[in-house]
């Protein structure tokens, strides 16, 4: 009866203990700790051993729950054999192993350097580092070794246990979700922090943490901008706001004077039409002058709203940037931010009287401003020039340059032609001032007139020839032979007759067939 107990208690006992075999990884209690030794209660009829040199300190405390692996069931002694470094090497392995699998990163130590590489604790399990794939150019090994990096499973040994990993492509695969967290947070219209990456003549490209964006230069600032270097530098930490957002074509537009009101807001009430401002000159081109009237608000001042009269080629030898000027505002345009500008209507339009002051028919004093192909300006007084056509500087010479004819800042006199105020324009007159010689000139020379002349010019329609001092007249081609013709230079003396005389049109027409 005693036996069958005894029996019945010891089926009882095994079927209360865990079902645990060689190879497994089982859940302990760690039960005593001696400097060599610690017991562990792993639910078997009897407990575990494993040496003390396999945990670390923090980990040797009596009733601490651990994962073992069971070497033994049981040893020559009759203990249960465990190993705590097993137990951490097969579960990470595991987890090493559904890392890759899935292609998750994973967490590891860089131990230290050898030859090609790394060495790279990676849950417990040694793996190596190429130097190729390791993303850790230009730094110390002391910002290396020992610090924990996130790695990408590139090759793994499940009959080795050994593995390949790489740095370079888990920043890759950190950055591309990186970029995905942020796309789905950017928002049009938010103001965020950037590095300006680099400067290009059209703008700036902006880091705003793993997404670049493009900062163009015209929204940059509310006052023109030459170029992007003149508001940032590459490195700058600057606050943008999102204008625009493109995901599918990876584009971010950004603005930097958005940040800031308008100027141009309400610049009609502060800059009305006909008002009278101060500004300064920051830009200087052939067709004006760049005027800013504050920060965000230039206007344009023509070149044709310089002077009423003078006549204005070469701005920046008038001007110079910085200059300050008055000015009148002619015109607001708030939605193109276009001012138009006036230095002239400032002062009184001399035009309004100049047909009195200048009738056609005075005679009247100025002084060579300048000269055109056509002719040549005369400055009558400070505000008003007049211009004497190439054919109204002699009666009888053909003018080809006016310089031959007048000097810059010569003092002349002339008659007033024509007068013209509403397009601001005045004729003047060189010859008019002697009598017109034609009409003795016709009674000079009568038709058929034989003479010596000489060559001043051959054209393709025929010769120009001097008749004396003062007179020229033109061999016509179709009167002279054009083998004749082609040997002709000027200086040669040739015989000709008088074969028109157009007194109306001031012309003398000759023939060398004699």
């Amino acid at each position: 009866m005693v036996e069958e107990k005894m029996s019945l208690m010891d089926k009882l006992y095994e079927s209360s203990l865990k079902e645990i075999k060689d190879g497994q990884i089982v859940t302990g209690r760690i039960v005593s700790v001696s400097p060599k030794e610690v017991l562990v209660d792993i639910g078997y009829k009897s407990e575990g051993i494993i040496s003390a040199q396999e945990f670390s300190a923090s980990e040797l405390e009596v009733g601490r729950e651990i994962e073992v692996y069971v070497d033994s069931i049981e040893s020559d002694a009759g203990m249960v054999v465990l190993s705590r470094e097993k137990a951490i090497k097969l579960q990470g392995w595991h987890r090493i192993d559904k890392n890759f699998r899935d292609g998750d990163l994973i967490e590891g130590t860089v131990r230290r350097k050898i030859k090609g590489g790394y060495l790279v604790d990676v849950c417990g399990i040694e793996g190596f580092l190429p130097l190729s794939l390791s993303s850790f150019r230009n730094m110390a090994d002391a910002d290396i070794l020992n610090r924990q990096f996130k790695f990408k499973m590139v090759k793994l040994n499940n009959l080795r246990h050994s593995m390949i990993v790489s740095r370079k492509e888990a920043v890759s695969k950190e950055r591309a979700e990186g970029r995905d967290k942020l796309w789905e947070t950017l928002k049009i219209g938010e103001v965020r922090s950037g590095i300006v990456k680099s400067i290009t003549d059209f703008g700036a490209f902006i880091d705003l943490g793993g997404i670049d964006g493009l900062l163009h230069i015209t929204d940059m600032s509310w006052s023109k901008v030459a170029h992007p270097s003149e508001v940032v530098a590459a490195g700058d930490k600057i606050e943008v706001m999102i204008l625009n957002l493109d995901r599918k074509e990876s584009k971010v537009s950004l603005g930097l004077k958005q940040r800031l009101p308008d100027p141009w807001s309400d610049v009609e009430n502060r800059y009305p039409v006909g008002s009278k401002v101060k500004g300064k000159v920051v830009n200087i081109l052939p067709y004006g002058l760049f005027v800013e009237l504050e920060k965000g608000i230039e206007g344009l001042i023509h070149i044709s709203e310089i002077s009423w009269a003078k006549r204005v080629t070469n701005l920046q030898g008038v001007f110079a940037v910085g200059d300050m000027l008055e000015v009148q505002v002619l015109s607001v345009d708030k939605e193109a931010h276009r001012i138009s500008l006036s230095v002239k209507q400032l002062e009184s339009n001399p035009w309004l009287d100049v047909e009195a002051k200048f009738p056609p028919g005075s005679q009247v004093g100025g002084k060579v401003r300048g000269f055109t192909e056509y002719g040549a300006f005369i400055e009558l007084d400070n505000s008003i020039e007049g211009m004497i056509h190439v054919s109204d500087m002699s009666w009888t010479k053909r003018v080809n340059h006016p310089q031959d004819v007048l000097k810059k800042g010569q003092r002349v006199d002339v008659m007033v032609l024509s007068v013209d105020g509403t397009n601001r324009r005045i004729s003047l007159g060189l010859k008019q001032l002697t009598e017109n010689p034609w009409a003795e000139i016709a009674k000079k020379y009568p038709l058929e007139t034989e003479l010596e002349a000489e060559v001043i010019q051959v054209a393709p329609f025929g010769v120009f020839a001097r008749i004396d001092d003062s007179l020229e007249g033109l061999i016509y081609s179709s009167e002279i032979d054009k083998d004749a013709l082609d040997k002709l230079k000027p200086s040669d003396k040739i015989r000709v007759k008088v074969i028109k005389v157009d007194v109306e049109q001031a012309k003398i027409g000759l023939s060398a067939k004699v």
